[in-house]
């Protein structure tokens, strides 16, 4: 793998932040919201960390990386017009929920990829991106964040009747 980039550093160093404010927010709030301060710090630094992701090239060219950073901005967008604006209805507050949610299952794709192959340091504990743990590691977060984006959907639906 190659060196992390300053920006790379700062990049990453946004995502941990993100990803421990979303976990704070689920925890405290049960859902991401514009609302909290967790979420609120949550939703600026994941924006700030796919923005990022945008402009890091260690490959030479747009990856899956980068993929995964447009389909963040684009929940974040969804996500935020379902908040503040009524064009979803009654499905406005489930929309929000679930894009919010799925911008985290998008940090952890890459965070798990990095993670396992830039770790530990100079004995990474894989060394190929077809290695399939890490396949294993994607099924496992889909269906993490499946059951996870269903129950907090459940408790919504609870919350509104």
């Amino acid at each position: 793998m190659p060196e992390i980039t300053p920006l790379g550093w700062f990049h990453t160093a946004m995502g941990i932040v993100a990803i421990l404010s979303a976990i704070v927010a689920l925890a405290k709030h049960k859902e991401i919201t514009l609302e909290t301060r967790s979420s609120q710090i949550y939703l600026v630094t994941t924006l700030i960390t796919a923005g990022t992701a945008l402009a890091i090239f260690q490959h030479g060219f747009f990856g899956p990386a980068h993929v995964l950073a447009v389909m963040t901005l684009a929940a974040l967008a969804v996500g935020t017009v379902a908040a503040t604006t009524n064009i979803f209805g009654k499905l406005s507050r489930y929309l929000q929920a679930f894009s919010y949610t799925a911008t985290l299952l998008f940090h952890a794709i890459p965070a798990v990829t990095d993670g396992l192959m830039r770790l530990p340091v100079g004995d990474p504990i894989l060394t190929s991106i077809e290695d399939p743990i890490l396949k294993m590691c994607y099924l496992g977060l889909l269906i993490a964040f499946l059951i996870g984006v269903s129950l907090q959907l459940r408790w919504i639906h609870r919350q509104q009747n």
